[in-house]
């Protein structure tokens, strides 16, 4: 492993984004989905009666629109992307076109206005250009609160998906191992079965938490990393409640 020292110095202009070279400062998207399909198929061939490995197909399936990022409605927001482009190009043109033909009107007969006369062509020339600034930021932000809405409805899916996830582990309390069948308000399951139950649910929390913080690799948007922030503490805190039933499993077993 090199040494800091002999690692290459960053230009003191560089745009504070991990470098070209780096395998350590971004989420592999790849790792994410391969990790997720393992998963996948370790639960169903050790449960594959049990609902949770569709659950997991169901987060595999979520990986895969947050890395491809496909869809109607990003089609939608690409579409809403080139108009406003072309908007703000047509705004451009209108108003600077104005501004431009009356300096010429102007250039042609200079003797012809005297300063009193310039104020109201001023004053219109800085209503257009406050009109065009509103109008350009207007056609700006609609992409904008588009890709927003698209990616929160992605992260509310994933919320979703943790709460499923969350109530398959809920009914699954160690007491229960006692009673045998389900019939007889048992698990069905061993101690062994039980404790790869759980883990396997925390390890989908985990990914459901990996999966949203995709979203924030590339965005600034506050609402976009604070909707990825409550997914990682809610992933989080589920987590946790379930690593306290395997502590109790693992406290039963050693009795």
């Amino acid at each position: 492993m090199p040494n800091p020292s002999e690692l290459a110095a960053r230009p003191d202009d560089h745009d504070d984004g991990p470098p070209a070279d780096s395998r350590y400062q971004r989420l592999d998207s790849a790792a994410v989905r391969e990790s997720t399909a393992r998963l996948q198929q370790r639960i169903r061939s050790r449960f594959p009666d049990r609902g949770l490995w569709e659950v997991c197909s169901e987060l595999l399936g979520l990986v895969d629109e947050v890395i491809e990022g496909g869809g109607i409605s990003r089609r939608r927001v690409s579409l809403a992307r080139l108009l406003s482009r072309a908007g703000i190009i047509t705004v451009i043109v209108v108003f600077g076109g104005a501004i431009v033909l009356a300096g010429v009107d102007i250039g042609e007969d200079p003797d012809s206005m005297g300063p009193v006369d310039l104020l109201p062509l001023l004053e219109t020339a800085v209503n257009n250009l406050v009109f065009a600034g509103i109008a350009i930021f207007f056609l700006v932000a609609v992409p904008e609160r588009m890709e927003r809405a698209r990616v929160l409805r992605l992260v509310h899916r994933l919320r979703s998906l943790a709460h499923v996830i969350d109530m398959h582990q809920l009914t699954k309390v160690p007491e229960r191992l006692e009673r045998g069948s389900r019939e007889d308000g048992g698990l069905d399951l061993t101690r062994e079965q039980l404790a790869h139950y759980f883990d396997y649910c925390t390890e989908m929390l985990s990914l459901v938490g990996k999966a949203a913080a995709l979203f924030a690799e590339d965005t600034t948007d506050g609402e976009v990393l604070d909707a990825v922030e409550g997914i990682e503490t809610l992933t989080s805190d589920m987590a946790r409640k379930v690593w306290q039933k395997i502590a109790v499993l693992q406290s039963q077993g050693g009795t």
